[in-house]
């Protein structure tokens, strides 16, 4: 059998207009089959909650996303049809969101009977930083950070607009900026009252000690330090937050199965080879609170 050349030339497309579909599909596949190992592993269910910066088709735009409304409908869906009795493993990457959304997706975790672990294997800033204070355990990469949830009224944060009332006389200061900052006095007491009871949470069991409460929520909602500042490992623990270095390698493995999509040419490339032997995890390190022994 001969085919001519617009045959071949149509045969060309077709392949080519199937390929990414194939390849897409492909990528679904070994994302649910690890999902469902990981599951099967630690007993439990894993919601992902992963943000890349994605590109507008066409125009190659940047787009970045956040944990937004539809993003709370699906976390508080699959929160529902998990059982009482079994555990929740929530795998977050992300720079933040609505504070609506985030406080949704974070009151849900808090009332679920079982233990809930938080993974992050590169960062939870903000809104995901609120989200990691919902679990009872925060897993994280030993390179991987939180941020601050200190709130932020447009641009500016409100700490800072607080700070100008104090620093300035009132009959300095333009009406605009004083109802900026009674929103900023309002927003601020909204956090710390939600974060504390974020903290307070004692189901299954208190995952902070009493006496750390109150010095966690100071540093993170009073804006000692800027919106962006990461907060690492070491600091998060100093802190008496509860967390654990050393993430399984199923994480990365799925975080390889979430790329950033490319536009243009790469801006970090490695060769992959396979070094002899192999870099061992991070050990994993105690909680500040020991665990309660089983009867």
């Amino acid at each position: 059998m001969t085919f001519g050349l617009g045959e071949i030339i149509g045969i060309f497309f077709l392949f080519s207009a199937i390929q990414p579909i194939v390849q897409r599909r492909r990528v679904e596949f070994q994302r649910i089959r690890t999902l469902q190992t990981f599951e099967q592993t630690r007993l439990s269910r894993v919601i992902l909650l992963i943000h890349r910066q994605e590109s507008i088709s066409l125009l190659g735009i940047p787009l970045s996303r956040y944990i937004s409304i539809e993003d709370s409908e699906q976390v508080l869906r699959a929160i529902r049809f998990t059982p009482p009795n079994i555990p929740i493993d929530l795998i977050l990457h992300t720079p933040g969101g609505l504070v609506l959304a985030t406080e949704q997706i974070a009151r849900a975790l808090i009332r679920h009977p079982a233990k809930v672990t938080v993974f992050i294997p590169h960062y939870a800033m903000s809104g995901g930083t609120m989200l990691a204070l919902a679990s009872d355990e925060i897993v994280m990469d030993a390179n991987a950070v939180l941020g601050p949830v200190d709130p932020q009224l447009g641009n500016m944060a409100a700490a800072s607009i607080l700070s100008v009332v104090d620093r300035k006389s009132i009959d300095k200061i333009d009406d605009q900026t004083l109802m900026m900052a009674d929103l900023a006095k309002k927003a601020v007491a909204q956090v710390q009252r939600f974060v504390r009871t974020l903290l307070l949470d004692d189901i299954p069991q208190p995952k902070i000690a009493p006496h750390n409460v109150e010095t966690i929520i100071d540093k993170l909602t009073t804006g000692q330090i800027t919106h962006d500042c990461p907060i690492t490992v070491e600091e998060a623990t100093s802190l008496g937050l509860p967390i654990t270095v050393g993430l399984p390698k199923s994480i990365y493995d799925l975080m390889e199965l979430y790329p950033q999509p490319q536009g243009g040419r790469p801006s970090v490339q490695y060769i992959p080879m396979p070094y002899q032997p192999l870099p061992a995890l991070p050990e994993t390190k105690g909680r500040p609170i020991p665990e309660k022994p089983t009867s």
